[in-house]
């Protein structure tokens, strides 16, 4: 068994890597150029196993394709440019990189390793975009809802429209040659070494800081957090069983079933921390901000028997106790 994991440095590859260690025989290849994976001693660790291997490759430069070889069973695409900052920053790059890097990661497969089987990270951003646009999105939202881009003027969604073009591309190309995929759809993975620009660290980082007033953006904006042990295992399950093999291929929604305002959020926090601002200062969210999101897990459970294990108290307190021991490495 041989698998590809690009993008393997960042949060979702490094646990997906450690899941895969634990539960499968598998020599894993993990793909990354440091761009926002960042090289520490948790991959250290995972240097010294005889059963993983890194290429620090750009995945941009097509020429540099050739240093992957074939064979791979698996092939897990994450690698992707990602955070609400470069979206405002660098929405040019945002498309690019990630229109780029999925267009050559499809022809190499297509051609050198179509006998695998493709997973594809998309995200719930494809279609959040209907809420704001029409005021109407079933929660909790199925997969078959429309994908949307609310406002192709407010760089906010040029990850969305990467997301959603991604989609078409990873479907066409399997219809078109054959071959086994799947596209997944996290909904806000969360849990230790997401770095620091999420909610969850970013609130976790500013009670370490024990800032008072102590701001909350989007106070009644509600999500749904899916825990990174659930999330990785979900994606394995996904790759390993016959259900995901038949065209067309399946997207599959990954998260939880409950949702939580991110007032709330900030609030269960304060309980783990033990501490709590003198003052709490609500304010508005930023613009393109989604209300709600809560997906719809109904198909996983229905194809793989998936359902997540960690609820939402333990994942909070795990998470804030990685943070609060690891901040000074961030």
């Amino acid at each position: 068994m041989k698998t590809l994991i690009t993008g393997g440095a960042g949060f979702i590859g490094y646990h997906l890597t450690n899941y895969l260690l634990k539960n499968t025989k598998a020599d894993l290849v993990l793909i990354d150029n440091f761009t926002r994976g960042k090289w520490d001693a948790a991959l250290d660790a995972l240097r010294t196993n005889p059963r993983v291997t890194f290429i620090e490759l750009d995945l941009t430069d097509q020429d540099s394709y050739s240093k992957l070889g074939s064979g791979y069973n698996h092939v897990y695409h994450l690698a992707a440019i990602n955070g609400t900052k470069n979206f405002y920053e660098i929405p040019h790059e945002v498309l690019r990189i990630n229109m780029q890097t999925l267009e050559f990661m499809l022809e190499w497969f297509r051609k050198n390793n179509n006998k695998g089987k493709f997973l594809f990270t998309s995200s719930n951003e494809a279609y959040a975009g209907a809420l704001e646009a029409f005021n109407q999105l079933p929660i909790p939202t199925p997969e078959n809802v429309p994908l949307v881009i609310s406002d192709t003027y407010n760089p906010r969604w040029t990850y969305a429209a990467s997301k959603l073009i991604g989609e078409l591309f990873v479907i066409n190309y399997a219809a078109q040659y054959k071959f086994k995929a799947v596209i997944v759809r996290p909904h806000n993975f969360y849990g230790p070494r997401a770095g620091k620009d999420h909610v969850i660290p970013e609130f976790s980082l500013r009670i370490k800081r024990r800032e008072d007033p102590f701001i909350i953006s989007g106070a009644d904006n509600t999500r749904s957090f899916c825990y990174i042990d659930d999330a990785v295992r979900a994606m394995a399950e996904l790759m390993k069983s016959k259900t995901t093999n038949n065209l067309p291929i399946e997207t599959v929604h990954i998260g939880a079933r409950e949702e939580i305002s991110m007032e709330n959020l900030a609030k269960k926090l304060f309980v783990i921390s033990g501490w709590k601002p003198k003052k709490i200062v609500i304010k508005q969210a930023p613009e393109g901000s989604v209300l709600r999101r809560l997906p719809d897990i109904s198909k996983i459970e229905k194809l793989i028997g998936w359902k997540p294990e960690i609820d939402l108290d333990d994942g909070l307190k795990r998470t804030y106790k990685w943070y609060i021991s690891n901040y000074k490495l961030l």
